[in-house]
């Protein structure tokens, strides 16, 4: 006779009842770590952004021929801060994962009193806070990426800032006052979404279809879990 292994029952784990199991994050953990995480990653990898950004906007090779000579000429001509242009704008949409979590397990449970299709639950609500989250992160990313074309690639774009002296943070902020202000006083509002419906059409599909195949591996998983667990 097959007994389940006990620690199965001490997790709780039963796959016969795990369609019905919905999505359950312990947001203190995903808030906090999260946050940390993408963070760090966030600070190593943003020079390669900036870099990677002003190559494509620049006019053939009129600036730089690649991206070591990106970083070699930003490094010498701005120093260390010109590689992180922009980049305490782009802190804010660490506002967008949360938003986007917290959509997705809003949007589940609400779903959850309609239907008990795991699927279309994960659907619905991959897609809906994929598009709660590019409503933040839009924005974002438009004066951030202004704010990474100023310097050597000044030239480069529409607006300009106007030179700032004093503190660091008086800098930053009114380097980012006056590109908000620039922004929208050229194209209103809409100047703050453009891009915006080529972000929906890519993330929005990306998110709903990526939950369902998520929840639909780890029930696999589970049960396969389980009766690797199970012995005579």
């Amino acid at each position: 006779m097959l007994t389940p292994h006990p620690h199965i029952y001490i997790l709780g784990i039963d796959c016969r009842f795990l369609k019905f199991l919905t999505f359950d994050l312990d947001k203190r953990k995903f808030y906090s770590f999260g946050v940390f995480m993408t963070m760090a990653i966030r600070t190593t990898v943003y020079p390669a952004t900036l870099i990677r950004t002003r190559l494509q906007v620049q006019k053939g090779k009129s600036l730089y021929t690649g991206t070591y000579d990106a970083f070699r000429k930003i490094l010498r001509a701005e120093g260390l801060r010109g590689l992180y242009r922009g980049f305490m704008v782009t802190t804010f949409t660490l506002i967008s994962g949360q938003a986007y979590i917290t959509t997705y397990e809003l949007v589940r449970k609400y779903v959850s009193n309609y239907s008990k299709d795991n699927t279309l639950k994960s659907l619905v609500a991959g897609g809906s806070a994929s598009l709660v989250a590019q409503s933040i992160t839009v924005p974002i990313d438009v004066i951030s990426q202004q704010l990474m074309m100023q310097g050597q690639g000044g030239h480069l774009t529409r607006f300009k800032v106007k030179p700032t002296m004093g503190a660091t943070h008086s800098v930053f902020f009114g380097q980012t006052r006056d590109i908000i202000g620039q922004i929208f006083a050229v194209d209103g509002i809409r100047g703050f979404y453009r891009g915006y419906v080529a972000s929906l059409l890519t993330y929005i599909p990306n998110s709903a279809v990526w939950w369902p195949f998520y929840h639909f591996y780890a029930g696999k998983r589970c049960c396969t879990d389980h009766q690797h667990h199970l012995y005579f």
